[in-house]
């Protein structure tokens, strides 16, 4: 049994001779004959009461007519989903990245997308490499690093740490402060899986220095937290909250910051689409931050 059989089934029924269906699905009459009587053999069943130059529905065929219907539509919606994916398209895709950059890039980006976009979903992923991300399920992976092929990636935005003091605090009127003044400072830092925690541990051993006091907390928010309650400088790459002045950190590399990359699998047929969707989220991110990226 084959689609084009049904198709010729459905024809016929509705057209009631089988002239009339062979000019509607441009086969000859005698085929199509054939054809109508290899499907009542594949199926075992009478469709049609043959008689008077017309083909009625037989008892049967009325019954098996919106089966058949049903199945052509079903095949209809296969062959023009398998389009959609061979051709690139995504209904729904999965975007992992630290949960910072989930928080304040792609959760606000998100918010911007159209109904004809993907429905996106995230997936926090604090301390793993962006293939890892990848090898995780993830379609579009954010991360610190580029991966090797077959993944591709591209650079999506260089973002600041930034050092976070209440606006009472001694420091708020300077706009940025050194590393080597800041670790002498209480710092509010996040664990060693976070980015911004790995960028200011490589920055302040390359100093060959030290923290003279650390406090680690469990995020972002609650570092912000304890920083306008007065228990240190927060060093985080959040935006920022609670009224905090936010102070750039000049270290002998210039500003302490963290180069975000974006990555996908190029095997996918949905690659052209996963670069598209990291280019956008590149521009939207230039706008947000249009001072930070470098």
């Amino acid at each position: 049994m084959q689609l084009r059989h049904l198709r010729y089934f459905v024809a016929t029924a509705e057209s009631g001779t089988v002239s009339a269906a062979a000019a509607l699905v441009h086969v000859t009459q005698p085929a199509l004959s054939r054809q109508l009587r290899q499907l009542e053999q594949d199926l075992g069943v009478t469709l049609f009461d043959r008689g008077a130059g017309r083909l009625t529905l037989s008892r049967t065929g009325a019954e098996l007519l919106p089966v058949v219907r049903d199945v052509l539509a079903s095949a209809d919606v296969l062959r023009a989903t398998a389009t959609f994916h061979a051709e690139g398209g995504v209904r729904r895709l999965t975007i992992a990245a630290p949960t910072v950059t989930l928080t304040d890039v792609v959760s606000p980006f998100v918010a911007t997308t159209s109904p004809d976009d993907p429905v996106m979903d995230v997936r926090g992923c604090d301390g793993q490499s962006t293939a890892a991300m990848l090898r995780g399920g993830a379609d579009l992976a954010i991360g610190t690093d580029r991966p090797q092929p077959p993944y591709r990636s591209r650079d999506l935005a260089v973002l600041p740490v930034w050092a976070y003091v209440p606006a009472h605090d001694s420091w708020s009127g300077r706009g940025s402060v050194p590393l080597d003044e800041l670790v002498g400072r209480q710092v509010i830092g996040l664990p060693t899986t976070f980015t911004a925690r790995q960028a200011l541990d490589a920055a302040v051993g390359v100093g060959g220095g030290g923290f003279s006091s650390f406090v680690e907390a469990a995020n972002g928010t609650i570092a912000q937290a304890l920083a306008a309650a007065g228990r240190g400088v927060a060093v985080v790459s959040d935006d920022p909250r609670f009224g905090l002045v936010p102070l750039r950190v000049d270290t002998a590399d210039g500003p302490l910051r963290i180069r975000l990359v974006a990555a996908w699998d190029g095997r996918s047929v949905a690659a052209a689409t996963m670069e598209s969707l990291a280019g956008r989220l590149g521009a939207w991110v230039a706008t947000r931050y249009p001072g930070d990226l470098g």
